[in-house]
């Protein structure tokens, strides 16, 4: 199914939706994330973006991440599998009362190297505006580019956002 991309301003919403999901996620599937973190551009303060909330999840292991399927599939979670990368478990959230897409949770089996890609990524974000604001324009581009087509949108800024998190991952020190 094809999702439109629509960039708005930031929202510092953004932020308590993140910790209030997160905090969901601990009581659904208790002793299996050993880090959760708010990712993505909605964890960037001035970053327009889609009003997407991104998640990480740090799993103790796959085995355990899906042995608590059904306790986040009963929070509204649609389970994704792998989606395209191995190794990780993809979840996505719509808004029940809109049926808008809410949410995204990519969990990785702690020690994954897509942890550091993600969280330096985010980091680099919000310490360097100039980084930013070259990001923003690149989402904005690809918008504009794939207004109707939200996996060409992210098919369009991979090479941008994996050039810069790869930068970001060699000078980073973690949290």
């Amino acid at each position: 199914m094809l999702r439109s991309v629509t960039l708005v301003p930031h929202s510092a919403r953004w932020a308590d939706q993140a910790q209030g999901l997160m905090a969901d996620l601990r009581v659904a599937a208790p002793g299996v994330f050993v880090g959760l973190h708010h990712i993505g551009s909605t964890a960037v303060p001035g970053l327009a973006a889609k009003p997407v909330v991104d998640l990480l999840g740090e799993g103790t292991d796959p085995g355990a991440v899906d042995a608590a399927r059904a306790g986040l599939e009963r929070l509204g979670w649609r389970w994704r599998g792998e989606n395209g990368v191995a190794g990780r478990r993809y979840l996505t959230r719509d808004d029940p009362q809109t049926g808008e897409r809410a949410a995204h949770l990519h969990i990785h089996a702690r020690g994954d190297a897509m942890i550091p890609w993600h969280l330096a990524f985010r980091d680099r974000l919000r310490a360097e505006p100039a980084t930013a604001a070259a990001y923003e324009a690149e989402k904005s581009r690809c918008a504009a580019l794939h207004p109707g087509d939200s996996g060409a949108y992210a098919v369009c800024k991979k090479a941008w956002t994996d050039r810069v998190a790869a930068e970001a991952v060699r000078g980073w020190v973690g949290p």
